[in-house]
């Protein structure tokens, strides 16, 4: 009989989007984003078995080459959105952020709970496992939503990991039997190779 064999999933934080007020779905990437969506083209494309999205334009818009690169379907989940924050704009952003963090039943008029955010996004990628056993999964969705899955897994992802996290940003989680085994960061910002380019240089000189 075969071992089980460990699925892959490469959750992928969209690129940079500028902020338009009641244009979540809508709103798209930025030049600056739609630069880093092409290296995670470039990063993913040779690599991904499946690739899943959020609904949201800028999500899509950042897994989209992959999906062309490995000449495979862009699969659309709406259970992978972002954690609706409220029905209506919120002034302290920051500070609403955290408080759900810190009170994840808690929700804004409108919006979500972290804790009901959570549950249709582990369903969604508990679903991705059940179907593509061994595959490389691409996922395309939020920094919230994508914190809040690993969460459910390993409680040190919380408000720290979210606040941390780059546009773009890519996780590599390995799961088997439904247990994730580890996340390695895959990522790096375009400000970090820049330096790691400058140290490397100047290594070079001295």
């Amino acid at each position: 009989m075969n071992a089980p064999t460990a699925t892959v999933v490469s959750f992928v934080r969209h690129a940079h989007s500028p902020y338009v007020p009641d244009a979540e779905r809508a709103r798209g990437l930025s030049e600056q984003g739609r630069r880093a969506a092409a290296r995670v083209t470039t990063h993913l494309g040779p690599v991904a078995d499946v690739v899943v999205t959020s609904p949201y334009e800028r999500a899509k818009a950042t897994v989209e080459g992959v999906a062309d690169v490995a000449e495979v379907p862009l699969i659309v989940d709406e259970d992978l959105r972002e954690r609706e924050l409220a029905g209506n704009h919120v002034e302290d952003f920051d500070g609403a952020v955290e408080h759900l963090w810190a009170n994840p039943t808690d929700s804004y008029p409108g919006g979500e709970s972290h804790v009901e955010a959570q549950a249709r996004g582990v369903a969604a990628i508990e679903r991705l496992l059940d179907a593509y056993p061994g595959r490389h999964v691409v996922v395309g969705t939020h920094g919230t939503l994508l914190a809040l899955i690993l969460n459910e897994f390993d409680p040190r992802y919380g408000y720290e990991f979210w606040s941390g996290l780059s546009m773009p940003d890519v996780y590599e989680a390995t799961f088997l039997d439904g247990n994730l085994l580890g996340v390695v960061r895959t990522w790096v910002p375009e400000d970090e190779r820049r330096a790691e380019t400058d140290t490397v240089a100047e290594t070079d000189d001295a």
